[in-house]
């Protein structure tokens, strides 16, 4: 542990022993940025595991802002973070804003990179964090339309770096497996009951309930393969469903909900994060 909320006796606050550390004594968020080079080169060590949240700007229905996506995996890992990184030696890096969005690129509000862009930034990004002492990088994403393209690049910098890579959702998306709630069909994937309810609880400011409405392409729900969260995959853009761009039903959204929500999220990362922390493929020595 670098630092249980006091700052350690008889070593200067701006100590690499202290990093992380406010002159108070309080923990910081962990975030690496906070550092100074030569800090944040002490404070990390080959079992660090820094975390990348990555998100979207992208339009989200009438009702909720176009940095939904941002915001929850920001505001999730920094929860996370606080909670499990000095247990773990997690830290965190600022988010990744701009990603592949291009399913939303009819909407004004939606600023988007293309698939080579952002892979080629996500090995930019590898290649920074290989010249420190941690090996384990973790994408953090908030956005499912990121999802397939993360894997492809945690799986390359792995192979050109050496470090240990990962990729994580604060919640499996709904179109890949997840659960969402069952007025939704199981295809709750965008601007829905769960993105909706967690705005509620984490910006509440930033959402108008007003426009909150149910889209739910509930004529898919006859195929029984080609679907959201079903074996066969299709391309797709928002508008495709609708002219709101909303996939799901936001119009029972509470912020009740989304507190509980946040609360699971940050309880499944502490447990992902702790196998992150000590996972190892090659198999035991004798």
């Amino acid at each position: 542990m670098l630092c249980s909320g006091q700052v350690s006796a008889g070593t200067p606050p701006s100590s690499p022993r202290n990093a992380g550390c406010l002159a108070s004594g309080t923990v910081t968020t962990r975030l690496l940025t906070d550092l100074s080079a030569p800090a944040l080169a002490a404070a990390l060590g080959p079992d660090s595991v820094v975390v990348l949240p990555v998100g979207a700007i992208e339009q989200h229905g009438p009702h909720l802002p176009v940095a939904t996506d941002l915001i929850t995996a920001q505001s999730i890992a920094e929860r996370a973070v606080a909670q499990f990184g000095d247990e773990l030696d997690l830290w965190l890096l600022p988010p990744l804003a701009y990603t592949k969005s291009n399913e939303h690129a009819w909407s004004a509000g939606t600023f988007w990179l293309s698939a080579a862009t952002l892979t080629a930034v996500l090995h930019d990004l590898g290649r920074s964090l290989a010249r420190t002492p941690a090996r384990r990088l973790v994408f953090l994403n908030g956005h499912g339309g990121n999802s397939a393209l993360l894997q492809v690049a945690a799986r390359d910098i792995r192979l050109e770096t050496g470090l240990r890579t990962f990729t994580v959702h604060p919640r499996p998306p709904a179109d890949q497996g997840g659960q969402s709630p069952a007025g939704e069909l199981g295809m709750g994937v965008h601007g829905g009951m769960d993105e909706t309810s967690l705005m509620l609880h984490l910006r509440p400011e930033l959402v108008d309930m007003s426009q909150a409405a149910r889209w739910v392409p509930e004529h898919l729900d006859a195929y029984r393969h080609v679907r959201f969260g079903g074996s066969v995959s299709f391309g797709w853009s928002s508008d495709d469903f609708g002219p709101a761009g909303v996939i799901g039903d936001a119009s029972g959204a509470t912020a009740g909900y989304g507190e509980q929500r946040a609360a699971g999220m940050v309880t499944y990362l502490g447990e992902a994060l702790a196998e992150v922390a000590r996972f190892d493929p090659r198999p035991p020595t004798a």
